[in-house]
């Protein structure tokens, strides 16, 4: 049996929403479930955190570990104003 670490709140959270979606799929198969997932928390992520920054690109980077040019990007991909 694996060592059970303490999971972060974040953790928890991902967990249940995930478990919850399958749940709620009631059977049926998933597709493209990890897109799909990294779809949803980025783009939440993208916004939290540029608020967080008052819109400072270069600082919600610096956050994301991620260049500017990626954030830039992602901005984009989402169609996040800034």
């Amino acid at each position: 049996m694996k060592n059970k670490k303490h999971k972060s709140a974040l953790q928890q959270s991902v967990e249940s929403a995930i478990s919850r979606y399958l749940s709620d799929l009631d059977g049926e198969i998933p597709c493209n479930l990890f897109e799909t997932v990294i779809a949803e928390i980025e783009q939440p992520m993208l916004q939290t955190v540029l608020r967080h920054c008052d819109n400072n690109q270069s600082r919600t980077a610096a956050y994301l570990g991620i260049n500017r040019g990626t954030l830039r990007k992602k901005l984009r991909q989402y169609q996040i104003e800034y």
